[in-house]
């Protein structure tokens, strides 16, 4: 190099860099047992629903009730899923108000199959608590709750 050259470095092209994810502030309701929760509540929905659609479009004269609280079944159980992979705590509490609604619908209708028989010519997801399901009905929305509500006590812990 002589003494009137300058000396030119070239560095490498800066990389632009990635913007940051933005949080969505939702904590994750679907780590531990909820994977679990939410395969046994995606199994019920597609068992109730299922049942209700073929029920309704081939005999639904038969047993209206009956098959109309099937479809109500299907969806209550297709809206805990979806609040609880959706996460967040309004997803949280909305779940546990839908396990509840759950949870006295299977009783009612539970009682209601056993007490007046022939209130149901046919079968609902929820009729005799749920015994065609292996009693999933009933037992589900409990241990969701409480699945629930120990979730959130540990997320306000940490």
């Amino acid at each position: 190099m002589t003494s009137g050259e300058a000396e030119v470095s070239v560095a490498p092209p800066e990389k632009p860099e990635k913007p940051a994810k933005p949080r969505t502030g939702r904590a994750r309701l679907i780590s531990g047992p909820g994977m679990l929760l939410v395969w046994l509540y995606g199994v019920m929905v597609v068992g109730a629903v299922s049942r209700s659609v073929v029920q309704i479009s081939t005999e639904f004269e038969h047993a209206p009730l009956a098959y109309a609280l099937s479809a109500l079944a299907g969806v209550v159980y297709g809206f805990i899923t979806y609040s609880l992979v959706r996460g967040g705590e309004f997803a949280r509490k909305a779940a546990r108000v839908c396990c509840a609604v759950e949870l006295a619908g299977v009783l009612i209708v539970g009682t209601w199959t056993l007490v007046e028989p022939s209130a149901f010519p046919d079968k609902t997801v929820w009729s005799d608590y749920g015994i065609d399901y292996l009693l999933i009905p009933v037992i589900l929305p409990v241990t969701a709750m409480y699945w629930l509500r120990k979730s959130a006590q540990r997320g306000k812990a940490a």
